[in-house]
Order: structure tokens, then C-alpha cells, then sequence
């Protein structure tokens, strides 16, 4: 296999937006196992009171994922994030006003392998999101696995997530003077393993949920098309009914977490590695759609929004596809 090299002598700009996304893959891949390596490192060793410590403030702030969690500007407006933003680059479009007298909840389409457009857009300002949405406060939800890791979950909530479970939503989309904004990221681990470039299948026919958590708030929706998500990394291929996809269903079941085997480029050679490859993620944020408020929706009720949404997603692709480089042939898939 040929190997092709970068230039050796590249502009600091680009060496340091190469880094941000370095650091920021890595986490996603070990920080996980590095901070539960170290909280329990710490006990066998003369630090064991910073362990014990902060076990006692782990079990006294438990539930502050699903209260909202604890964001942090200074982190949300690092450099870093500015850096990381110039790397692909990413861009945030609004196409429509949202009131900030009024709670959102939106719908982030697709997946990707790793979500780049939700967390640069919703957990950081790199992107200009408050400038763009003056007055609205995004909450981007994960897996509520993920705030079980010490250390890790003070670092994602001071980002501005919080966990995936329905008190959390309902905390988020309670707020009585409005201005909040929850962002579910709808095709969920399960839409990673369909992730690859040029793909435009989204996991939503059967996702419900979210639409039903709507109309019980009397929440708008609000359809977001990342168009780019999906081309930043190659996936190894894992056709429906092959022994690869079984095992990765499987390993999603008993763990919650799907684990798409992917490759891109890497950090001294453009060839192979996990470094995503530079290319352009523009996220497109659509007009909000009026939900009436039940407390007790029937399925028909539910049906009936989710199908509304559905059409506002597509026309939300359709009208935007072109400015993407997407085919004219190509349209959005539902499985």
C-alpha cells in the first residue's frame, strides 16, 4: 500500500487544529477507561483522600446529569473547540428565528460515527451558537453510561450535556420562562453502524419516542440535517444479516454503546488511521414545528407529528442538498 505523507514543514494553524481533533477523537475512544483507571489508581497510592473525596462528591451530586447538569463557559469557549471548528471546518446555519419565551426540543440527523456537528455545535460557542440563537441555551443528550465514569462526568456537563433518560428531558423542557433547548441526536449508537460517506439512511422510522415527549411539554420540534456527518470517517463494511453486524447488535445490547469499526486518515500520512478526514460538516437547523400539548397522547396523535416531522425533514434536505454537493438523485432513507 502506498503511503502518502504531509508536507513536513505545515502551518502551525493547521498542526494545531490537527491536535484539537486528535485529543478530541482519543477522548471519545479512552478517557472513559483513563479517568476509572485513575480514580481507582489514586486509592493504592499516598493521594487516596482525592478518591475518596470525590466519591463522597460523586454520591452527593448523582443527579445532576438529569437536572441540567453544570455547563461552564470558559470550557465551552476554548480555543481549542475554535481550532477544531477550522479543522473540517464545521459551520452552524439558522434558517428560522427561534423565541426564547419558548423550550425546544431538536432533532440532530444524522449520527455520524461520533457526533462531531451535535457536540461543536450545542456544547461549544466555536460555531457562534448564542450569537446565532441569542437567549437559548442548548442541552445536548448522552448516554447516561457515560456519567457513571468519574472525572469524565464533570467534563461533559460542563460542556452542556446531559443524560439520555426522560427525567432529564422533562427537567430540561420544564423551564417555565422558555429559552431551553434540548438536542437528541434521534438515530441514536445504532445509526453509527449505517455511518459511511455518501449515506442518507437515518434510523427515525420507528423512533417515537421524542415525538411523544413533545406533545406531553407542548414542545416545538425542530428538524436538523448535518449535512457532512457522515463523511468523515470510512467504516468497515457490515451488511444486515452478516456475522459482523449480529456481533455489533449484540455487544450493543449487552453494553448500550454500538462500535462501528472505522478508519480515516492519520496524523503524519493521509493513508490510514483514526484521525477523521478533513472535510466540510455544515449543520442546518429548520423552522420549529408547533406541537399541540396532551398529557396522554394516543399513537395516533404521536403518529400523526412524527409523519409531520418526517416531511419537514425532508423538505429541510431537499431544499439545502444542492449547495452540499449532494446528487439531485439522492434522497433521505428511513429505516
Amino acid at each position: 500500500m502506498k503511503i502518502e505523507f504531509a508536507p513536513l514543514f505545515v502551518p502551525l494553524q493547521r498542526r494545531l487544529q490537527t491536535a484539537s481533533v486528535v485529543q478530541w477523537v482519543f477522548s471519545f475512544l479512552g478517557l472513559a477507561q483513563c479517568c476509572t483507571a485513575a480514580f481507582i489508581a489514586l486509592f493504592f497510592t499516598r493521594f487516596w483522600l482525592v478518591s475518596a473525596l470525590y466519591a463522597a462528591w460523586w454520591f452527593i451530586d448523582r443527579e445532576k446529569p438529569s437536572k441540567g447538569g453544570r455547563r461552564i463557559h470558559a470550557i465551552r469557549n476554548s480555543v481549542v473547540w475554535r481550532y477544531m471548528r477550522d479543522y473540517f471546518p464545521i459551520t452552524l446555519v439558522k434558517t428560522a428565528e427561534l423565541d426564547p419565551r419558548q423550550n425546544y426540543l431538536v432533532g440532530f440527523h444524522p449520527h455520524g460515527i461520533l457526533a462531531a456537528g451535535a457536540f461543536l455545535n450545542f456544547c461549544t460557542e466555536a460555531s457562534g451558537f448564542s450569537t446565532l440563537f441569542p437567549g437559548i441555551t442548548p442541552h445536548l443528550m448522552m448516554l447516561s453510561l457515560w456519567f457513571r465514569v468519574p472525572f469524565l462526568r464533570d467534563c461533559l456537563m460542563s460542556a452542556g450535556l446531559v443524560s439520555s433518560d426522560k427525567e432529564s428531558a422533562s427537567y430540561v423542557l420544564q423551564k417555565p420562562e422558555g429559552g431551553n433547548m434540548l438536542a437528541i441526536v434521534v438515530g441514536g449508537a445504532q445509526e453509527a453502524l449505517d455511518a459511511r460517506p455518501g449515506s442518507c439512511t437515518l434510523l427515525l422510522k420507528n423512533r417515537k419516542g421524542f415525538v411523544r415527549l413533545a406533545i406531553e411539554h407542548g414542545t416545538p420540534l425542530v428538524p436538523i440535517f448535518s449535512f457532512g456527518e457522515n463523511d468523515l470517517f470510512d467504516q468497515v463494511r457490515n451488511p444486515k444479516g452478516s456475522w459482523l453486524r449480529q456481533l455489533q447488535h449484540r455487544l450493543q445490547q449487552i453494553m448500550g454503546i454500538s462500535l462501528p469499526i472505522f478508519y480515516a486518515r492519520g496524523i503524519f500520512q493521509y493513508s490510514f488511521g483514526l484521525v477523521p478526514y478533513r472535510r466540510p460538516i455544515c449543520t442546518v437547523v429548520g423552522k420549529p414545528i408547533p406541537v399541540q400539548r396532551k398529557h396522554r397522547p394516543s399513537e395516533e396523535e404521536v403518529d400523526q407529528v412524527h409523519q409531520k416531522y418526517l416531511n419537514e425533514l425532508c423538505k429541510l434536505f431537499e431544499e439545502h442538498k444542492a449547495k452540499y454537493n449532494i446528487p439531485e438523485d439522492r434522497h433521505l432513507e428511513f429505516i
